[in-house]
């Protein structure tokens, strides 16, 4: 082979974020309700909670977005965002989960580039923050790779009841 042939890469994976609807929707949030992917979260919810957290994700009307983030068109995860109330401030709050099958490949930090550009499209508040355990290195290091900067730390209740450590990221969504 010449020294100066190229070898075709192969195209990237393309990920995108699909809006949550009932076609999937509470199929997905089953498969992530798992010991392992919600050991930073308190553990797993029951069946009438993960049903109920569907309910509020097709409802959420203007105050925030549900997305299933899809790798090829294959579903391989969920993030969104929603009002809440950090530090006297109304700010959106991000979260996401990848399911098993497709973690390690970047699909959260692209995901989480992407929900950015949702957030601030939605208008309406200045900041998005994402609240990772202190100790989950995967969801921290997807909050670095995806241009959020580090506050710092901060107490986070959740489920409610259970309060924790975590992380306090943050990303402007407003120019300059």
């Amino acid at each position: 082979m010449d020294e100066h042939q190229r070898i075709p890469h192969p195209p990237s994976p393309a990920v995108t974020l699909a809006p949550w609807s009932d076609e999937g929707g509470l199929e997905l949030l089953l498969a992530l309700n798992t010991p392992e992917l919600t050991e930073h979260l308190g553990g797993p919810e029951t069946h009438e909670k993960v049903v109920d957290r569907h309910r509020r994700y097709l409802a959420l009307d203007g105050r925030g977005q549900m997305f299933r983030i899809t790798l090829d068109g294959e579903v391989a995860g969920s993030i969104g965002y929603w009002e809440t109330t950090w530090q006297g401030e109304q700010v959106w709050e991000t979260g996401w989960g990848v399911l098993p099958a497709f973690q390690g490949r970047g699909l959260a930090a692209t995901a989480a580039r992407l929900i950015v550009a949702e957030a601030r499209a939605a208008g309406r508040h200045a900041s998005l923050h994402a609240f990772p355990a202190t100790e989950h290195g995967a969801s921290n290091a997807v909050c670095r790779k995806a241009g959020f900067t580090l506050v710092g730390e901060a107490s986070i209740e959740y489920p409610k009841g259970n309060w924790h450590p975590c992380n306090d990221w943050r990303v402007s969504l407003t120019s300059g």
